[in-house]
């Protein structure tokens, strides 16, 4: 992320980007509208918002729980959109997270992590660069299974370097 500089981006050909763009963004959307996990298995959608750093932004967006695929094992895509810092982040996570109850608790901890596809945006109208990076976010978190959770993300590669959020699932 360190390297990432708006200049950097607008020396890239636009029809190049933006066939990078739709490359990226046509399989995940397929895998959205197509999940090859049963209705069923669908547990619930929800919200979440938050801050992060590198780049310094709010984030808002949106999740689905599907599982447990294996145990414990959830699947819980996520997209956020980031604000602040003259750069629009969209973030979409594949984030696998493990819950492990506590005892006697309606609150349960989990951990995971996933890839990541963040697409970023630079500059006014008139010049707006935008470039695609690939990351990584490692994930612990405290929640309910159904219900509100607090979370925190370490991000690598080209993802943001840290994330505090907060959201809700709907059952």
């Amino acid at each position: 992320m360190a390297g990432l500089l708006p200049d950097a981006l607008s020396m890239r050909q636009p029809k190049q980007t933006t066939l990078r763009l739709l490359g990226f963004l046509i399989p995940v959307l397929l895998m959205v509208l197509f999940p090859a996990i049963s209705a069923q298995a669908q547990q619930g959608v929800g919200v979440r918002a938050g801050i992060s750093a590198e780049p310094g932004q709010f984030y808002f967006g949106a999740h689905a729980a599907f599982g447990p695929v294996v145990d414990k094992l959830w699947f819980r895509p996520n997209v956020e959109v980031g604000v602040g810092n003259h750069v629009t982040l969209i973030a979409i996570n594949a984030d696998f997270t493990y819950w492990v109850p506590l005892r006697k608790n309606p609150w349960n901890v989990y951990l995971g992590g996933g890839p990541a596809g963040n697409i970023f945006s630079f500059g006014g109208v008139a010049n707006r660069s935008t470039d695609v990076r690939p990351g990584f976010n490692f994930v612990a978190g405290i929640g309910q299974r159904k219900g509100l959770f607090s979370e925190i993300k370490i991000g690598a590669i080209d993802s943001p370097s840290f994330k505090f959020g907060i959201g809700y699932t709907f059952p």
